[in-house]
């Protein structure tokens, strides 16, 4: 599968990882390619990888994952093209932090609209699904954690993209993942890493993550 990664920073660059790690053909999305941490990137990260622009990396993938920074999510959208997304499942890992008073964060947009609703009206024609976004970097890939594998949460609208997501949260280790309905599940998702946050900082591990217990 050709998968295409908007965004370089640690989310992405640790996905991008992910995915050549499972056979997939790769390109990371970036503002700069000559940056220093894209090219360690590409060089240490075994199987088929390339850097590219934004607009690259929509339109190489299969699948495309958006992994910028929340308030940097729509401006680089729109250098990709909106077209390079058409007919695509979308995994959107993003989350509308807003750091401007401080830690721990709030929320920029929340409860009566998300990030993961705005990238659904940006790109009308692809198939968005709210993934990944939960957890800390380290954990998203082969989540084994002391007390076991915690629980991968998802939203969207298009059943057959939330099920091609989940076949990719299998091969990445994910043993329990909960669909919690359409795309307006991201309003709380994307709060939930709000408490994330204040849990982590809590526990002092930047590594935590929740698991869905059932009697």
């Amino acid at each position: 599968m050709k998968v295409g990664i908007i965004g370089s920073g640690d989310v992405g660059r640790r996905l991008g990882q992910g995915f050549a790690a499972q056979g997939h053909d790769v390109k990371l999305g970036t503002r700069d390619p000559t940056k220093k941490e894209v090219q360690e990137w590409l060089k240490k990260t075994p199987g088929t990888v390339s850097v590219g622009r934004f607009s690259d990396a929509a339109a190489h993938g299969e699948v495309v994952l958006v992994c910028t920074l929340g308030a940097a999510a729509e401006a680089a959208i729109g250098l990709a093209g909106e077209k390079n997304f058409d007919g695509k499942v979308v995994i959107d890992v993003t989350n509308p932090l807003d750091i401007s008073k401080g830690m721990p964060p709030g929320l920029f947009v929340g409860t009566t609209d998300s990030l993961g609703e705005r990238v659904q009206r940006r790109l009308p024609k692809a198939r968005v699904v709210k993934c990944f976004n939960i957890v800390g970097n380290p954990t998203m890939i082969a989540p084994r954690m002391k007390e076991g594998v915690p629980t991968m949460i998802i939203a969207g609208n298009d059943p057959a993209a939330k099920r091609k997501v989940g076949e990719i949260l299998v091969a990445f280790g994910w043993e329990d993942t909960v669909d919690i309905g359409g795309i307006d599940g991201a309003r709380w998702l994307e709060a939930l890493t709000a408490l994330w946050v204040r849990v982590a900082m809590n526990v002092g591990t930047w590594t935590p993550a929740f698991r869905v217990l059932r009697s």
